[in-house]
């Protein structure tokens, strides 16, 4: 029997301890860190489970995330399927000066990896079928959200009613769980997109990802399966419109330009995509019989590749904040409970959304005094290796409170 025949086999009315809306990684990811908790959990998604691994998407996993996914259990079956990276080249524009971050430097076979989206979700969903306790509902939509001091109850599209002791907003930037809750958001458009795309490259990637900062935005070309790479270009809106707009040869043509020769010929791999870069931070994360994980909490520019990354931190981290709690009988649910993980999760995810914003527009800005002082900075580095260290540990997901899921 298929997954998505077998989403909802229960009677119409339903009583769980946790509803978490979104069934994407990050929602994925929290019901498997929640295996042994004892708590009964629904995850509620709008796709059908098969067209929701059906996006398109690539993602930079790191450090951070692995653990959480080897905690879990399912990172021998993610690691066999993805490619990882050994050393990140980092370097400003045309400066001949490069700092090399290795993964020895972490004690570690890799600094990251590369994975699809659809390899994640397809692990953690085969996951989920061992878990008696998780139940989907999908395709289903949540169309109203009415808490009260013991519990929620949501309103489905289908007529069904959950009635739950807490929710869970895992359905992205646009989450209608926090608009509906009035939580409020700040943050800015960036004046970039991105364009995405896989190339097949003459020569081996040799596992080294490159990030190249430009006036227009960062560059990255990331080693994956199959021996591929995956191209992020970072430029301002029409600029890449344009990028998108090209047909293959051209944008080869344009990729040698801005990238060099170094793997020999290029040849695309399946369509471009493009999306804008913006900045997002809900002003809380927590209110009575409600947490907000992932994109539904903040977003951040894809430099460095922190976004899904920080999500799978919420995870596990509220994960072990409810494991915790139910098995020391408190109330779940209550505000007492969840600020617990939002004090644990929104000053460090803070900290990472500031060092991106930072990072692009420290990048971005051609004042002289400025490019020189970066320039500086990018030696130093190099030359200094604590100073290094930290910097790769930091963006590897390895600063700060660690959370373990139970």
């Amino acid at each position: 029997m298929s997954q998505d025949v077998a989403c909802s086999a229960k009677p119409a009315v339903f009583d769980y301890d946790i509803a978490i809306v979104g069934g994407g990684v990050v929602g994925a990811t929290l019901a498997a860190s929640l295996k042994h908790s004892g708590l009964a959990i629904a995850i509620i998604e709008a796709q059908s489970q098969s067209d929701a691994i059906a996006k398109g998407q690539a993602y930079a996993i790191h450090q951070s995330s692995r653990q959480v996914f080897d905690d879990i259990g399912v990172w021998p079956q993610i690691e066999s399927q993805i490619e990882f990276f050994r050393q990140v080249r980092l370097s400003d524009a045309d400066s001949p000066h490069v700092v090399e971050f290795e993964s020895s430097e972490l004690q570690a076979k890799a600094i990251g990896y590369v994975a699809k989206h659809r390899i994640l979700l397809q692990e953690l969903q085969s996951f989920l079928t061992t878990c008696e306790q998780v139940d989907w509902h999908c395709p289903a939509q949540v169309t109203t959200t009415d808490y009260d001091a013991k519990g929620a109850t949501l309103q489905l599209a289908s007529g069904e009613s959950l009635r739950v002791r807490m929710v869970v907003a895992a359905d992205g930037a646009k989450s209608q769980v926090r608009q509906q809750a009035g939580i409020k958001t700040h943050g800015w458009p960036y004046w970039q997109s991105c364009v995405v795309a896989t190339i097949a490259p003459e020569k081996h990637h040799d596992n080294i990802a490159y990030e190249k900062f430009w006036p227009s935005g960062p560059f990255a070309i990331l080693p994956s399966a199959k021996d591929e790479c995956r191209v992020v270009w970072t430029a301002p809106h029409k600029e890449a419109q344009a990028l998108l707009d090209l047909n293959d040869d051209q944008f080869i043509d344009q990729l040698h330009h801005r990238y060099g020769n170094q793997m020999g010929q290029l040849s695309l791999v399946g369509k471009r995509h493009l999306f804008p870069a913006k900045w997002m931070h809900a002003n809380r994360y927590v209110q009575p019989r409600l947490a907000l994980v992932g994109d539904a909490a903040h977003s951040c520019h894809p430099v460095g590749g922190q976004g899904l990354n920080l999500g799978i931190r919420d995870a596990a981290t509220l994960a072990q904040v409810l494991t915790v709690a139910h098995q020391h009988g408190e109330d779940i649910g209550s505000l007492m409970v969840l600020r617990r993980y939002q004090s644990w999760r929104r000053q460090q995810n803070l900290l990472s959304l500031g060092f991106t914003d930072i990072l692009n527009r420290t990048f971005s800005n051609q004042w002289f005094p400025l490019v020189q002082v970066r320039r500086l900075g990018l030696q130093v580095m190099q030359r200094i290796p604590p100073l290094k260290v930290w910097s790769l540990k930091f963006m590897a997901g390895l600063h700060g409170r660690s959370a373990t899921s139970t």
